[in-house]
């Protein structure tokens, strides 16, 4: 990644500038003392959690003033539920999803969106003549619910699709492995890792390198966090948009981490999900650009939601501003 726009001595300089209030969380907690603060990820401990393993390793929330506890998310957990409920401060998400909340009256709001590439792909196998979204119209491909409600309708609008397309989806490779001409959802950040490990020469065509405006892992909080504590807010985008610049610099402390929460995590796949990030500029592309990380912007977020309305996924009197606050992030890279 690039050294420009965020250094460590420019964002420990903007953290020693940034004082507590005495207001209280979660019981009595002090400006001397660090405030606890829960994050929920958006699934197992992986490499695409680093930055948030990162700030916790190297010290950078307590840097903050924080003391950060990062739980796992999975196929059981539903962050916006702990979120609403109180359980978590902060949860990673994806911008439909903060699309959604308000359509729904829920007080979700992002912070900071991380991943300027959503990692959905449509993996193919190479040499079957499917080397783009535009050779895939009206053939059968293998797509989870998830799926179906998120990027599905974009590609029936933008691509042609139908849903006479759709077969059923049960996380596995196996029938893609037995059928050349399977199609099936994947992640760009392991698809190639898996089908390696399988002795499959794939291909992985990522959704946001053909229109797909999706922020991913972003980082969400409500509006009552933002409201009543805004210098908390401020504290954890900060660290974690130093953590995923640390990350990137040494990943070994948050890897540790990583595994200890997650032991069946491989350290291939790790290392294959770094370089993955790195190579498909996931995080550093757009508005990111010159190591801005977690950046987002008005405009990216408006062409997003002109998407959805064109792909009938969001009515058209959505207050969609709602879904995000991008003053936290831009105080972080502010001259």
């Amino acid at each position: 990644p690039s050294n420009q726009g965020i250094t460590m001595n420019k964002l420990k300089s903007l953290a020693a500038g940034i004082t507590l209030s005495l207001s209280t969380i979660s019981g009595v907690a002090y400006a001397e003392e660090l405030i606890p603060v829960t994050v929920s990820t958006t699934w197992y401990a992986q490499a695409e959690h680093g930055g948030f393993y990162a700030a916790k390793a190297m010290g950078l929330y307590e840097e903050q003033g924080l003391d950060v506890t990062i739980k796992m998310g999975g196929p059981q957990v539903n962050n916006v539920q702990l979120l609403m409920g109180g359980k978590m401060d902060f949860i990673m998400g994806y911008s439909l999803q903060s699309f959604n909340a308000v359509k729904e009256d829920i007080p979700l709001v992002t912070v900071a969106a991380f991943f300027q590439k959503d990692p959905q792909t449509l993996v193919v196998h190479k040499g079957a003549g499917n080397d783009s979204l535009e050779d895939l119209k009206g053939k059968s491909m293998r797509v989870p619910t998830a799926g179906r409600v998120a990027y599905w309708p974009w590609l029936k609008t933008e691509y042609g699709y139908t849903d006479e397309q759709l077969q059923a989806y049960d996380y596995s490779f196996a029938p893609f492995i037995r059928d050349e001409q399977a199609i099936q959802q994947g992640y760009v950040t392991n698809d190639g890792f898996f089908l390696e490990q399988a002795g499959v020469e794939g291909k992985s065509l990522l959704l946001a390198n053909y229109g797909w405006k999706a922020y991913a892992a972003t980082l969400d909080t409500t509006r009552e966090m933002i409201e009543e504590n805004p210098e908390v807010v401020q504290k954890m985008v900060t660290a974690t948009a130093l953590g995923w610049k640390a990350y990137f610099e040494n990943p070994e402390p948050a890897n540790a981490l990583i595994k200890a929460d997650n032991p069946e995590m491989q350290d291939e796949l790790l290392a294959y999900t770094y370089a993955k990030m790195q190579e498909e500029n996931m995080l550093l592309s757009d508005a990111a650009e010159g190591g801005r990380y977690g950046m987002m912007t008005v405009e990216r977020w408006q062409t997003f939601f002109d998407d959805m309305i064109a792909a009938e996924t969001l009515p058209e009197d959505l207050e969609w501003e709602k879904a995000f606050d991008p003053s936290f992030i831009e105080t972080v890279y502010a001259d």
